[in-house]
């Protein structure tokens, strides 16, 4: 649809070369809204500054054999370039300059007249490749973050009985690697679909919703997820695995539906589920961690299964403590309206 408009626009308006125009709309026509935005401010402010400084030099300078040439092309490239490597947003300046010095050679016009037809044809195909994001079956970048947090949720809620089975019996690190891992790039989705939701403001004209707790929030989890995993690097002791087994195991199954359902109520914009059940499962965990230490039974273990013993209720209540945030995380999200939607 960006390609048909942008080449029937520039037709329309004589464009002298429709073939940026429709370049421009494609290349700026993204996966979501707010990419598209981000997208378009920065091609725009690359293309305009690009376009002022070569048409200025191309005036400046005679260029009319070869070697002067040559000459004005690496005065044009060379500052855009290392402009670019301070500034991404200036990444096509670098392009633009070229098309500025060149096109005069294709289309027979003055340095300045291509500097100005440079900008209206980048102009021309950003705002298409912007209406058509807008309006044509738009993708919120809000709603993919929220699809990423799902997915981050829902591998952890995979990972978590593989993590706790490891305190019991042995298990392959390899599996777990890869699905911590896979959690790692959910996590990676989900903070450059948060980047690109502030953007979106600008498209419908109001505040974008702040995600920052929820990124922050889930990368706490991410650690709790982690340091259970260094706790469950090995089997306990025979002893220990048959006291903690039940309420492990209850732990690990509990916290992971309460995982698939926080998941679940953030992409349907429902309150959070109730934690019940993970609670009741975390304080009989504790009970059993209470009961050995009334018996005296700590002081005699192993100092290696002591560490990792505290250290998991550590991680636990922390978890505790994190998934409790969370919950309040998907409940303000909650009531944010949602994005306009298109064609």
């Amino acid at each position: 649809m960006a390609a048909l408009l942008s080449l029937a626009v520039a037709q329309l308006l004589h464009v002298p070369l429709p073939l940026w125009t429709v370049l421009t709309a494609v290349i700026l026509t993204q996966m979501s809204i707010g990419r598209s935005m981000k997208a378009t401010i920065d091609y725009l402010l690359g293309t305009v500054g690009g376009a002022i400084y070569t048409g200025a030099l191309s005036v400046l300078i005679p260029h009319n054999d070869e070697i002067s040439l040559l000459g004005v092309l690496a005065l044009a490239v060379g500052p855009l370039a290392l402009l670019a490597a301070i500034r991404p947003s200036f990444t096509v300046a670098p392009f633009t300059g070229v098309l500025v010095l060149l096109a005069p050679t294709i289309i027979h016009v003055t340095p300045i007249a291509s500097a100005l037809y440079r900008v209206i044809e980048v102009t021309l195909g950003a705002i298409i490749g912007l209406i058509v994001s807008l309006l044509v079956l738009p993708a919120s970048a809000r709603v993919l973050a929220f699809e990423a947090a799902r997915r981050m949720l829902d591998l952890a809620a995979q990972l978590l009985p593989d993590l706790f089975a490891g305190l019991t019996q042995t298990r392959d690190p390899t599996a777990i690697v890869q699905i911590q891992d896979k959690i790692g790039d959910a996590f990676g989705q989900l903070e450059a679909f948060a980047a690109e939701a502030k953007q979106e403001g600008i498209a419908y004209l109001h505040a974008s919703p702040d995600l920052r707790p929820l990124l922050r929030t889930l990368l706490r989890l991410r650690h709790d997820f982690v340091m259970i995993g260094r706790t469950a690097s090995e089997p306990l002791p025979e002893d220990l695995q048959a006291r903690f087994a039940g309420s492990l195991a209850c732990v690990a199954s509990t916290t992971a539906d309460y995982l698939r359902g926080l998941g679940a109520a953030l992409t349907k914009r429902r309150d959070a589920p109730s934690p019940d059940a993970f609670e009741t499962a975390l304080r009989g965990y504790f009970a059993d961690l209470a009961a050995l230490r009334r018996e005296g039974a700590a002081g005699s273990l192993p100092d290696d299964a002591a560490e990792r013993i505290f250290a998991l209720a550590f991680a636990l209540e922390q978890m505790a403590r994190d998934l409790d945030g969370l919950a309040r995380c998907v409940n303000e999200l909650r009531n944010v309206a949602p994005p306009l939607s298109g064609l």
